[in-house]
C-alpha cells in the first residue's frame, strides 16, 4: 500500500478505500450469475511484467508489479486499468469499477479505452446488458481502429441471439487487428475464451470446430451463454 499511496495522492479517496479494502490475498472470484452475458476484459499494458503475472495466475505478483509501475510514471494510468483488471478477477468488482472510472475520468485515450471495455465487461457479468453494450460503444469510439472493443461487442452479441451481428463484429475485429487486440485481451471465465473460439471457428468455416466448442459452451456455467450455444448446435 506504502507504493500506491505516494502515485496515488492525488486521486479520489474512494479510489485509495477501494485498494485498501484488497490489498490481502485473493479470497473471491468474479460471480456467476443467472442473467450474466460476460464477454471479455483488456490490458491497457499486455506486454508489462505484470500482465504475464497476471496471465499466469499470480495475481498478487501483479498487483505488487502494477504498484511498482504506478510509482514510477505519475501520468501513465495503464497500469491502474490493469490493476483493476486483477481485482475482478479476484471478484473485487466494486473495487475494480472505482479504479476504471479513475482511469475513464484522467487517463489518456487508450488507457480511457481499457477502462470502458472493463466497466462494460463488469456490467455485464452483473447481468446489466444494455448498460454494457452502451460502455462498449463508447469503448470503440474512443479509437476506431483498435479491435478490442470489438471483439467484446462481437461476443455480447452473440451472449444475446444476435448470431449474424455478432459474426460480422468478430469479421471486423479480425480486420483490424494486428495481433495486438487479441493478446490484450483476458478472459475471466473459461466459458468467455470457449465462446470466442467457437466463434471464431464459425467465421473460419470450420464447423468440426466451432461445433466442439459449442458442445463444451452448452455445458458451461452460464445459462445465457450456454442458451446460444444449444441454438448454435440445433442449428446444424
Amino acid at each position: 500500500m506504502s507504493n500506491l499511496s505516494t502515485r496515488l495522492g492525488k486521486f479520489p479517496l474512494v479510489a485509495l478505500v477501494a485498494l485498501a479494502a484488497c490489498g490481502g490475498a485473493a479470497e473471491f472470484r468474479p460471480p456467476i450469475r443467472a442473467d450474466a452475458t460476460p464477454a471479455v476484459a483488456s490490458l491497457a499494458s499486455p506486454a508489462s511484467p505484470g500482465a504475464a503475472l497476471l496471465r499466469a495466475g499470480d495475481l498478487g505478483g501483479a498487483r505488487a508489479a502494477f504498484e511498482a509501475e504506478l510509482g514510477g510514471d505519475p501520468d501513465r494510468l495503464a497500469p491502474l486499468n490493469d490493476l483493476a483488471v486483477s481485482y475482478y478477477l479476484e471478484g473485487h468488482l466494486d473495487a475494480a469499477r472505482r479504479l476504471l472510472d479513475e482511469v475513464v475520468a484522467s487517463g489518456r485515450p487508450l488507457e480511457q479505452q481499457a477502462a470502458l471495455l472493463n466497466l462494460g465487461e463488469l456490467y455485464a457479468v452483473e447481468g446489466h446488458g444494455e448498460a454494457a453494450r452502451a460502455y462498449l460503444e463508447s469503448a470503440r469510439g474512443v479509437d476506431a481502429s483498435r479491435p478490442e472493443p470489438v471483439y467484446a461487442l462481437a461476443l455480447l452479441a452473440s451472449a444475446r441471439g444476435e448470431a449474424d451481428q455478432a459474426l460480422g463484429l468478430l469479421r471486423e475485429a479480425v480486420r483490424l487487428d494486428d495481433g495486438s487486440g487479441r493478446a490484450a485481451l483476458v478472459f475471466a471465465f473459461g466459458e468467455e475464451q470457449l465462446h470466442l473460439e467457437a466463434l471464431s471457428a464459425a467465421l473460419a468455416g470450420d464447423r468440426a470446430l466451432a461445433d466442439a466448442r459449442w458442445r463444451e459452451l452448452a455445458a458451461g456455467r452460464f445459462p445465457a451463454l450456454a442458451a446460444v450455444a444449444a441454438r448454435q448446435l440445433a442449428g446444424r
